[in-house]
């Protein structure tokens, strides 16, 4: 468990920590066996995250008390149709393996559940593998609760703006 004397500080990503949250995040690809982000992956992260009016990503990163990053988390409030109601979408939540097991995950979504607070939001959503036996028993722990549904993702086709539109008429 982490002493006092180490406890890190969870807060809002800078621009200067883009380059290790994106090396944070190609690892995270990797452990859910994903293909890494694509080329320009930092730039995109900046433009969500800094570069719009209104940004539209929250990261939030663990700091470790000699400056390093551990893990972050990454977050969107989300329309559900079903209720009618707003939620916080938590992309992703990482540690480094390293730092696992340590306390760390806590923090980081007691962190998203205080910006879910801060925007009037009541709930918190997000997917893990099946797989991911060890995250799956921390979520358990947290008291969350699994909803079972798969997600699917689907790459818009190079013509779809030729494809039918539907008529606002």
């Amino acid at each position: 468990m982490i002493q006092s004397q180490d406890v890190p500080v969870v807060r809002h990503a800078t621009r200067s920590d883009l380059p290790r949250v994106a090396e944070l995040a190609i690892s995270h690809a990797a452990y859910e066996q994903a293909d890494p982000p694509a080329a320009g992956f930092a730039e995109r992260l900046a433009d969500a995250l800094f570069d719009r009016p209104e940004p539209r990503l929250i990261c939030l990163v663990a700091e470790l008390r000699d400056g390093s990053l551990a893990g972050y988390a990454t977050c969107t409030p989300e329309f559900a149709t079903w209720s009618g109601h707003e939620y916080l979408h938590m992309d992703c939540l990482f540690l480094d393996g390293e730092h696992r097991g340590l306390g760390l995950g806590r923090l980081l979504i007691d962190a998203v559940a205080a910006e879910a607070a801060a925007l009037g939001l009541q709930e918190v959503q997000w997917n893990t593998p099946v797989w991911n036996e060890g995250a799956i028993r921390f979520y358990d722990r947290l008291g969350a609760t699994s909803r079972e549904k798969r997600r699917y993702a689907w790459t818009v086709p190079a013509d779809a703006g030729t494809l039918r539109a539907v008529s606002s008429s």
